[in-house]
């Protein structure tokens, strides 16, 4: 929950949000039209998110929504993608975010389909595209329209905005920087919680988050969980940028030039 009694801080615009969810990998999920028949969510063996915000996932070759897709008017389903941001750190709330993307859903021919694999391998290798045609099938979501959901609020986002916005320069490395955070370096969430609103600062502290506009703490209170961001004095785009505002953040150069970087 966020809190919305002060001024947002600056944050990454919705399609760069989106276009992080989608690079990071998270857990997606198959949600098919009600009326196409296919009443459970469907986790898929692999999914990739293209630049385009199209979708491609691979499913046993004799799951139902493969033959559904291929038996349907004009070989397309109307089905959406859940794509979900997971915290990297242990919460009782781990979700950060969700990404909605719906449109059609089509099996692939063949020769279509290895094309599409080594498109994907090229961009995410992983061993689970060797199976394409020995027991799994590709088939690829074209969008329609993109939701996203997080602290940040609730935003449509169009698929132009997304195919022209990039990922944010630090989802690479954010996860093992929050779990280092989290695991060896109390004492910097701790000289962080000088930031919080005074009514917050008894709850459980947590590192959310991290982007090129600041930092994300996660408050677990006895009522209920907080998200706050921590606003860097500038966007940061390289390592040496990042230090210097962690530095400016942590309010002693000293501890912060041990743990910041």
């Amino acid at each position: 929950m966020s809190r919305t009694d002060a001024p947002r801080p600056p944050a990454p615009h919705p399609a760069e949000r989106a276009r992080t969810i989608a690079a990071l990998g998270g857990r997606a999920t198959l949600v098919p039209a009600a009326d196409q028949g296919q009443a459970d969510r469907v986790v898929p063996l692999l999914h990739h998110v293209h630049a385009d915000s199209s979708v491609s996932v691979l499913l046993p070759s004799d799951h139902e929504l493969v033959g559904s897709a291929w038996q349907a008017p004009r070989g397309e389903l109307a089905t959406m993608v859940e794509l979900a941001d997971t915290a990297p750190v242990p919460l009782r709330e781990p979700v950060r975010g969700l990404l909605w993307i719906t449109g059609w859903l089509r099996a692939l021919g063949d020769d279509e389909a290895r094309d599409l694999a080594v498109r994907i391998a090229e961009e995410r290798p992983d061993p689970r595209l060797l199976d394409l045609g020995h027991g799994a099938a590709l088939l690829r979501l074209m969008p329609a329209s993109l939701v996203l959901a997080d602290a940040e609020g609730s935003h449509s986002v169009a698929v132009e905005a997304f195919a022209q916005a990039s990922p944010d320069p630090f989802a690479s490395f954010e996860a093992g920087w929050l779990r280092h955070l989290e695991l060896s370096h109390t004492d910097v969430v701790g000289a962080l919680v000088r930031h919080l609103p005074e009514d917050l600062r008894g709850g459980h502290v947590r590192p959310l988050g991290l982007d090129r506009f600041g930092l994300r703490l996660r408050v677990e209170a006895i009522d209920a969980d907080h998200d706050v961001r921590l606003a860097f004095s500038r966007p940061v785009s390289d390592p040496s940028e990042l230090s210097a505002e962690l530095r400016r953040l942590v309010g002693c150069p000293f501890l912060a030039s041990r743990h910041g970087g």
